[in-house]
């Protein structure tokens, strides 16, 4: 599916462009009326939003702070016992997650790039949050082999209904290394709340595959939520110029990158002639041109009932908020883009959350970055 700009409806305001979202702004989109509410600003490239159970929010920095938010009001220190992050590219601190069962066992889940004289890699750290503070901080995944350069260290995380744990990783700006087997960059992995790898993964007992990769082909994921209904694993994913994708995340696949895609060198030269090929999983869903999406959810909230069912795309090149439409018939899933908002705010959207509670909340990927929350204006 090729998505166009033709026909979407666009909400711009001109003068607002590149300026920071303000308390009670409202916006008009296609069904709703809406009205922003910056929770928290002045945050370094906020990446990534975890609820707890107690109505707070963790808030991971890109610069390397964990951060909380306490009754819509961000706590002076950051959280101490932080890993040190290699804060290099797109590298830095990336997405925090809750254990299913946090409210017993408080652990929280922590995505990095980290650095050593053998290069950069993406790890996965699991600690207790008690305190303020960290405690009995374990390393429990690293990325291999480690290399140099600063992009595409993916980082997105989700647990799935059985409690397995899924990381993306990037193709580290090396793309052929999406197709090897023998190395983690470009791919999806699938691992026990330890760290350690589940029998079941696809490619264990296979030697040229390493035992924690789930899906092959991935450039850089770096969305990633679960279906309400099927509790399958979707994602989005960077393409290069054009070829964004949605790809519903299915065990042992191969996504295809490079050997097909639909996006072209940034140049403009071509990457391969193919956008499909036999054994190679096609999209559900592409941006050509590119939007460069980046944390997705499906909305099953009360607030806005029209978009139930339905994914919402954050997107940093665009700055917006795409809302596409999923239905299911005949054994297929069919996407469609119904409507782009948010952009003439002209801020990067790193990533959009439904709470608990069924609210919005956006974080934007700026040098003074916010927390924002989305509620219909009427209440």
């Amino acid at each position: 599916m090729r998505v166009t700009r033709a026909g979407l409806f666009s909400v711009l305001i001109g003068w607002l462009v590149s300026a920071p979202l303000q308390a009670d702004m409202q916006l008009q989109t296609e069904e709703y009326r809406l009205k922003i509410e910056v929770v928290a600003e002045g945050l370094s490239h906020p990446w990534s939003i975890a609820f707890l159970p107690s109505g707070e929010q963790l808030v991971t920095e890109r610069d390397g702070r964990l951060r909380l938010i306490q009754k819509d009001q961000l706590h002076p220190d950051p959280i101490a016992g932080v890993p040190e992050v290699a804060a290099t590219g797109q590298g830095g601190l990336l997405d925090v997650v809750l254990h299913p069962d946090f409210e017993n066992n408080q652990l929280i889940y922590l995505s990095y790039a980290d650095a050593t004289d053998a290069g950069l890699t993406t790890r996965v750290m699991r600690a207790r949050f008690q305190d303020h503070a960290l405690h009995d901080a374990e390393m429990i995944f690293e990325a291999l082999p480690r290399s140099s350069g600063g992009r595409h260290f993916g980082g997105r995380m989700v647990f799935d209904q059985a409690g397995f744990l899924y990381l993306s990783i990037g193709d580290r700006g090396e793309m052929e290394r999406a197709q090897q087997g023998d190395d983690h960059a470009g791919s999806i992995v699938r691992l026990h709340d330890d760290g350690s790898v589940p029998a079941d993964n696809p490619f264990v007992g296979d030697a040229a595959v390493r035992d924690e990769i789930y899906t092959l082909g991935n450039r850089n994921p770096q969305g990633m939520t679960l279906h309400p209904q099927t509790g399958d694993i979707w994602s989005s994913e960077h393409g290069a110029r054009g070829g964004d994708e949605i790809n519903r995340i299915m065990a042992g696949l191969n996504y295809g990158w490079p050997e097909v895609t639909h996006g072209v060198n940034y140049i403009g030269t071509k990457i391969t002639e193919h956008s499909e090929l036999p054994g190679m999983e096609s999209p559900l869903l592409h941006w050509t041109p590119s939007i460069a999406p980046s944390g997705i959810t499906f909305y099953t909230g009360d607030d806005f009932p029209a978009w139930q069912g339905q994914l919402l795309n954050g997107a940093l090149k665009d700055r917006l908020i795409s809302r596409v439409s999923v239905s299911y018939a005949q054994g297929e899933y069919h996407l469609q883009e119904e409507e782009r908002f948010l952009q003439g705010f002209g801020q990067r959207i790193r990533d959009i959350r439904q709470s608990p509670d069924g609210i919005l909340w956006l974080l934007t990927d700026e040098t003074r970055g916010q927390v924002v929350r989305l509620r219909p204006a009427n209440e």
